[in-house]
């Protein structure tokens, strides 16, 4: 254990040295206060705070260290030279344990350079396998190709058999010539590289490809020839055909004039065939027309005696509608426009007639049908689009069309019958958007050729329909009441007929020639209302005539077409005359003095109210007396003398209504100066007792 005083000597001797060092550096700029840091954290020490305390001599206690000090190390070589064999012995191991080291360090050092060489060649190994596995993906890709190009080279047994000896409706036989048709353009293709192995197989192939063009070629006009075969549904060849679409790709890759041979022998048997059918068809479809039709005698002006047989009342034929009647006819356009068509020999049987409208949709019906059929098999079988395929159909159908046009164009120069070319002309127009609805957009030329045909006709007609209104005379019709006229109902039905069909496809110059025919049967309404002596019947007679046509044609039209508008106005206008007409005849004194006095007052001119003053008195008491009567005669009269229950209805109600008014207006006269204070005024009705009268002819419904 150490001693203190030990300690306190080493702490001593520490700062006898610093202050040897401080005092000796002679510097002059030293600082006292380091000094006395020092001396304080020496004296803080634990061994010399002991020290002091104890009183020890540090003199005393400095040499007593010098002398423990100096035995210690003199004790120290003692025992060393007593462990002096041990130490050599020590060194001797050492020396031994370093000849050991160094063998195994070079033998270290022998397996690095073993190691070395072998990483070397590992590398050589992994170079060499890096190689190996090239050479190997390589072999393989040559084996694949090479492999593939063997199979496509070869021609199998298989395949000759199935190309000579199996039929060509067979799967086997399609499949087949899928495979010869690879095969052929495989083999083209390697002559062009000049790959020899192609020489050895090209004959075969040659050979092949010859036979199966020679049996498809027998195929397919075995085929076209079973459409020559009467009563055949060719429908079904044709289906049989599309499943072999194949052949005829076949034969336009691989020999063109057989394919042009195929091609025109169908065109050829098929125009046949449609035009035959269609000839037939036509003839034996007109044979059930109406035998009798309109002729250039048979116009909207011209009087019912002049051609009794066919504007009588009387049907002169079974299920026959009028020219100027659309009545059931426009089912064509609707129900019947996709039905089915016409067959003449049951028609015949059930001795049917049809309008010429009925036949023309079942013509062309059967047309679009068997166009789109037709067109959309040779666009897929014989691979054609755009206008390739429409000059194909062209070559198929030519005749048939032009046939058509023939007819059509004979027709359309004897027709005097409008209805049924306004339908024919809308009937083309449907048919047209239902040809592109079914992506059979070929026939729109004929369409067109048609419309140039039909509407100058219709147009002509109309033309001549117009003339005819304006050169009627009153005077050549006979007698003439105030009923509806029958040249009217004849407008009024055509024109609700034409505007009604004109609404989904309008035509501008169709509807300016329904414009100058409206003017002239207003004016020739006019003519025959002119006839009668009296106003109150040519009013009777405007309004009904107005009333009848513009019912018919609201019926048949929508509410807000320029033909019924026009016809409202005149109506309204007319029946607001005939209303004044027919109170004038029973209150025509009281009216006539609230109209006076009405303008007197709006003047201010006094005088002349006091002159009317005289009036009032037969005036009040004349109302009093007949005005009960009055309302019955109008009431009887108006029902009487309009055709229409529900027109006169509302004239009648227009008519109490009006008189009701003057008769408030009147009261309201009399309670004006200068005659207020009249005592006649007393015996006013009331106009609540007015009312309720007029109530009691109020309609039901």
């Amino acid at each position: 254990m150490t001693s203190p005083f030990e300690d306190t000597d080493e702490i001593l001797a520490d700062d006898a040295l610093h202050q040897e060092t401080d005092f000796t550096s002679g510097s002059d700029d030293y600082l006292l206060d380091e000094i006395d840091v020092y001396i304080q954290a020496n004296l803080e020490d634990e061994i010399v705070k002991e020290a002091l305390k104890t009183g020890v001599d540090l003199r005393h206690y400095s040499k007593t260290v010098e002398v423990e000090l100096l035995e210690v190390e003199n004790a120290s070589i003692l025992d060393y030279i007593r462990e002096s064999k041990n130490i050599a012995s020590l060194h001797a191991q050492i020396a031994s344990c370093d000849q050991v080291l160094q063998v195994m360090e070079e033998m270290l050092n022998g397996f690095q350079s073993n190691l070395k060489s072998i990483s070397s060649e590992i590398q050589t190994l992994q170079q060499q396998s890096v190689m190996m596995s090239q050479r190997l993906r390589n072999r393989q890709a040559i084996r694949g190709e090479l492999s593939q190009f063997v199979d496509e080279m070869v021609v199998p047994e298989a395949m000759i058999n199935h190309i000579l000896e199996t039929p060509v409706t067979e799967r086997e036989f399609l499949e087949q010539l899928h495979e010869l048709n690879h095969k052929i353009n495989f083999v083209k293709e390697q002559s062009f590289k000049e790959a020899r192995s192609s020489q050895d197989v090209k004959d075969v192939v040659e050979k092949l490809k010859f036979k199966a063009l020679e049996k498809i070629r027998d195929f397919l006009l075995q085929k076209i020839y079973q459409f020559r075969k009467p009563m055949t549904n060719y429908q079904i060849p044709q289906n049989a055909m599309l499943k072999f679409r194949f052949f005829n790709e076949f034969l336009m890759t691989h020999e063109r004039h057989v394919a042009k041979e195929i091609r025109d022998e169908y065109v050829e048997t098929m125009s046949k065939i449609y035009y035959s059918y269609f000839k037939s068809y036509s003839n034996r479809l007109m044979k059930l027309q109406y035998d009798e039709t309109p002729d250039k005698d048979d116009l909207m002006g011209v009087e019912d005696t002049a051609k009794r047989s066919f504007f009588s009342a009387k049907p002169s034929l079974k299920s026959r509608s009028t020219i100027f009647t659309l009545g059931n006819r426009g089912s064509v356009l609707t129900t019947d426009l996709e039905g089915p068509i016409i067959v003449p020999h049951a028609a015949q049987k059930g001795e049917q007639k049809y309008p010429y409208e009925a036949l023309f949709r079942s013509l062309h019906f059967a047309l679009v049908d068997n166009g789109c059929r037709e067109y959309l098999f040779v666009s897929d079988f014989f691979i054609v689009t755009g206008s390739a395929a429409l000059d194909f159909f062209n070559q198929i159908f030519g005749k048939t069309m032009a046939m058509f046009i023939k007819q059509m164009d004979v027709y359309t120069s004897e027709c005097y019958d409008a209805i049924a070319l306004f339908l024919c002309i809308h009937i083309i127009h449907r048919y047209k958007v239902v040809m592109h609805k079914r992506m059979a957009p070929v026939l729109d030329r004929y369409w067109d050729t048609l419309l140039e045909m039909f509407y100058p006709r219709f147009e002509h007609l109309l033309q001549m329909n117009i003339q005819s209104i304006r050169d009627c005379e009153p005077q050549r019709l006979g007698h003439i009441d105030v009923r509806p006229h029958y040249i009217t109902r004849r407008y009024a039905e055509f024109s609700a007929a034409v505007v009604g069909l004109n609404e989904s496809f309008s035509n501008e110059r169709v509807n300016d020639l329904l414009s100058q025919l409206q003017n002239e049967v207003e004016n020739f309404i006019l003519r025959m209302a002119a006839e009668f002596p009296q106003r109150r019947e040519q009013l009777i007679f405007l309004i009904n005539n107005y009333d009848m046509m513009l019912t018919v044609i609201v019926e048949r039209t929508t509410d807000n077409c320029k033909e019924s508008e026009s016809f409202k106005e005149l109506l309204n206008a007319r029946s607001q005359e005939f209303i004044e007409e027919i109170l004038q005849n029973h209150f025509g004194g009281l009216i006539a003095f609230v109209k006076e006095c009405e303008g007197a007052l709006d003047q201010g001119n006094a005088e002349r109210m006091k002159s009317e003053e005289r009036k009032i008195v037969p005036l009040v008491r004349g109302f009093n007396n007949d005005w009960k009567k009055a309302i019955e005669i109008i009431n009887q009269d108006t029902m009487r003398s309009f055709t229409n229950f529900k027109n006169g209805t509302q004239i009648l109600q227009g008519a109490l209504t009006q008189l009701i008014q003057y008769y408030h207006r009147f009261h309201k006269v009399l309670s004006q100066k200068p005659f207020a204070n009249l005592p006649i005024r007393s015996e006013l009705i009331n106009i609540h007792n007015v009312m309720v009268e007029v109530k009691k002819h109020k309609p039901n419904f």
